[in-house]
């Protein structure tokens, strides 16, 4: 049988865990804080305005082939989307431009 004597589990014991910061700190995360260009990351806004001015989408393309989005994860996605668009816009150019001159 056991003979020591009870423990208090009423007191924390002291040297098992730390805490490490403040539970009330509110730091803000690294991606906490609002991507630029309104909000929805330099990749969308790149995308919309493509549509408009083309060769925003080959900006972001090579933004997305430099690896911008290691700065911020939530870029990747609009980078890649204005990388599909530059290349299905060079696409249609040439076919275009091989129609016309054929």
């Amino acid at each position: 049988m056991d003979q020591r004597a009870p423990i208090d589990r009423t007191k924390p014991d002291k040297g098992d865990y730390e805490l490490v910061r403040d539970t009330e700190d509110n730091l803000l995360g690294i991606y906490d804080k609002p991507l630029p260009c309104c909000g929805c990351g330099i990749g969308w806004f790149c995308f919309l305005l493509g549509f408009i001015f083309p060769l925003m989408w080959y900006y972001a393309t090579i933004l997305y082939f430099g690896n911008y989005y290691r700065k911020d994860p939530r870029e990747r996605g609009g980078l890649a989307a204005s990388a599909i668009a530059a290349l299905t816009c060079t696409i249609v150019v040439v076919i275009t431009i091989v129609v016309i001159l054929v």
